[in-house]
């Protein structure tokens, strides 16, 4: 099977098998790799009627056709797993050098299932598995755990994947992390992990990749690659910049959420946070995942104050708004010291820090006291307090143990008007980017299937950057303002998820450089079938309405598809946005009809299921 290897390791930590498991080849003719061929297995494998952390959820990692080929970008990883944030689907995606590894050593997916006595870790290297015993490395962070492993296994190049203390607290927003700075850190994977008392697993590949036509896949690329660095804002922003080129451009735009939502933009800290005073002020080299031309990872040295000489990775561009403008923080190397940590912890960054900006205005508001809060002190703008209350969170520790919870489960548990001050979609908190000057971004947060989701797709770069592209129908104005016709979020959102299914970096499309019939192209080289940009788009379809079923079984409809309280009932007070709400049951509306749901349930409806060839599936 040319692109893929058809084959599935399945892991079970508590019988200590390990299985080699065929796929059918359909599975890749229908969903091509990467999340699709996961999800589809998923769909499968997964404990509909047990919870999250159950023993018997399993745990995925894909990769996909074009993983660790010439393609550039092309070193992604995806987990799925069942979200304890959400209780519904998770899907976290990562950079770095882990998914290579994993093809190399002759697998598309590796599966993890039961719950062993002990900690352990698991190591891959081609065809032979161990599962070794990880006492000593539990409650290590994420950097010495990378350290011990090396020193462990010796040579070899190994690449790991790991959990900081967060992920065995079980810490519903704790990351899976790579490469030691790099976090699949969106619905808590890392607590799916540690529940299974997995610290970390470990590949080592040798194999030739599967690749039906490697001279043809180099010249797809190669073309792929010119679109890539030859787009505007990646040339001159994002490739000499980082992620951290965002922040100004945002603040611009009026879509930085600032001060827990109040406000859009946050002008007074571009001169500390905005990206020229970033690499001013920092020692920062750039760093590239597998395949990259672009090298947007930034690896950040404290220069001075009382963690001068500290190195980590970051903060990217969420860092710097979840800890920096959320919390109304200025102090640039608060802000990076909590990134820093955040990685080494294993916590996703932008929950963390939105978690921790909803309990400033908690605080603010009475509703939680200095009592309540361990004398830490809450007040806007104090990032002294970001090492103190990240290590409570990521060790359950005081007042750290409700906020380890998210702010949804913590506003509950505070009862009253709290849940009021929340930031989240599906029990997910949500990123650094406005929706009152960005209708299309509203429907991207709110129609999610794996909670708050800013890059499924990131609608703003249509309807807020005004980009256009003839290939996926989007040649018209689109109003940033309008909530009703949304329906050119659908081809855009069929895009970004075709990145997660050839295993490529959603960069590459996240400014519309890399054409869809360009990636189609690339993926009929490493196939030897031919696909047309229609097809993958079809495929990219196909997952999201799976997505959709799956989260169906566990009853999430139309009314789980909605914005935070201040989002739809207080106008933005400032920016382009100014005097906007968001009219969500709008925008639905017309994304249902275009999508084939329900505009009642919100759920596909049956001639879509069967158009998609998905009746019986779920």
């Amino acid at each position: 099977m040319n692109g893929n290897w058809g084959v599935a390791l399945v892991v079970d930590l508590g019988s200590r098998l390990v299985e080699r498991r065929e796929l059918p080849e359909a599975w890749f003719r229908d969903y091509i790799g990467g999340e699709g061929v996961a999800m589809r297995l998923f769909a499968e494998m997964v404990d509909f009627d047990g919870l999250p952390l159950e023993a018997s959820q399993p745990l995925i990692a894909a990769v996909g056709p074009l993983t660790g080929t010439a393609a550039p970008s092309s070193g992604r990883t995806c987990f799925v797993f069942r979200s304890p944030a959400s209780g519904a689907i998770g899907a976290a995606n990562v950079g770095g050098q882990l998914s290579p590894a994993i093809k190399k050593a002759g697998y598309d997916l590796i599966v993890f299932t039961g719950e062993s006595d002990n900690p352990v870790y698991v190591v891959i290297d081609d065809d032979e598995v161990e599962i070794r015993d990880a006492m000593h490395l539990w409650g290590k962070g994420v950097h010495d755990t990378e350290v011990a492993i090396r020193e462990q296994l010796g040579g070899k190049g190994w690449q790991i994947a790991s959990i900081g203390p967060a992920g065995e607290n079980g810490v519903l927003f704790a990351s899976i992390m790579t490469d030691a700075e790099r976090a699949a850190g969106r619905g808590g994977g890392g607590a799916a992990m540690g529940a299974k008392g997995l610290k970390a697993f470990v590949v080592h590949g040798t194999k030739p990749l599967p690749i039906a036509d490697p001279e043809a896949l180099k010249e797809a690329a190669k073309q792929a690659r010119e679109e890539f660095l030859h787009e505007e804002f990646v040339e001159a922003e994002l490739k000499p910049f980082g992620t951290p080129s965002f922040y100004d451009s945002i603040s611009a735009l009026g879509i930085l959420p600032t001060q827990n939502w109040r406000r859009t933009t946050f002008d007074e800290s571009l001169p500390t946070l905005g990206h020229a005073a970033y690499h001013e002020n920092l020692d920062v080299k750039p760093y590239a995942c597998w395949g990259c031309p672009v090298a947007c990872g930034r690896t950040t040295t404290i220069k001075y104050g009382p963690n001068v000489g500290e190195t980590g990775g970051g903060p990217e561009y969420e860092t710097l708004g979840a800890f920096g403008a959320k919390c109304l923080v200025t102090d640039l190397n608060a802000v990076v010291k909590a990134g820093h940590l955040c990685n080494d912890l294993g916590l996703d960054t932008i929950a963390a820090g939105q978690v921790i900006a909803i309990a400033m205005e908690w605080y603010e508001k009475g509703i939680l006291t200095p009592e309540m809060t361990d004398g830490i002190d809450l007040v806007w703008g104090n990032g002294d307090i970001f090492p103190e209350i990240l290590d409570k969170i990521a060790h359950r520790k005081g007042f750290g143990n409700m906020l380890a919870d998210g702010s949804k489960r913590a506003a509950a548990a505070l009862g009253g008007d709290a849940a009021d001050y929340t930031f989240e979609v599906k029990g997910v908190e949500l990123a650094s980017c406005g929706v009152r000057a960005s209708k299309g971004e509203g429907v991207s947060h709110a129609v999610s299937p794996r909670g708050a989701d800013h890059l499924r797709p990131y609608a703003s770069v249509v309807d807020a950057f005004a980009y256009r592209n003839e290939e996926l129908g989007l040649t018209y104005d689109v109003d940033f303002l309008d909530d009703d016709n949304q329906q050119w979020v659908k081809p855009f959102m069929e895009f970004s998820m075709a990145t997660n299914l050839l295993g490529v970096c959603l960069f590459s499309v996240i400014t519309l450089a890399v054409q869809p019939s360009t990636w189609a192209a690339v993926l009929s080289a490493a196939t030897g079938e031919t696909w047309t940009k229609e097809a993958m788009l079809k495929a990219a379809e196909r997952v999201i309405n799976l997505e959709r079923m799956i989260n169906a079984r566990w009853g999430l409809t139309r009314k789980d598809d909605t914005l935070p309280k201040r989002i739809l009932t207080e106008p933005a007070p400032d920016g382009r946005g100014e005097g906007q709400v968001a009219n969500i049951d709008v925008s639905l509306d017309s994304f249902y009809a275009a999508m084939g749901w329900d505009r009642e349930s919100g759920l596909p409806t049956a001639e879509t299921v069967e158009k998609l060839g998905l009746t019986g599936v779920v």
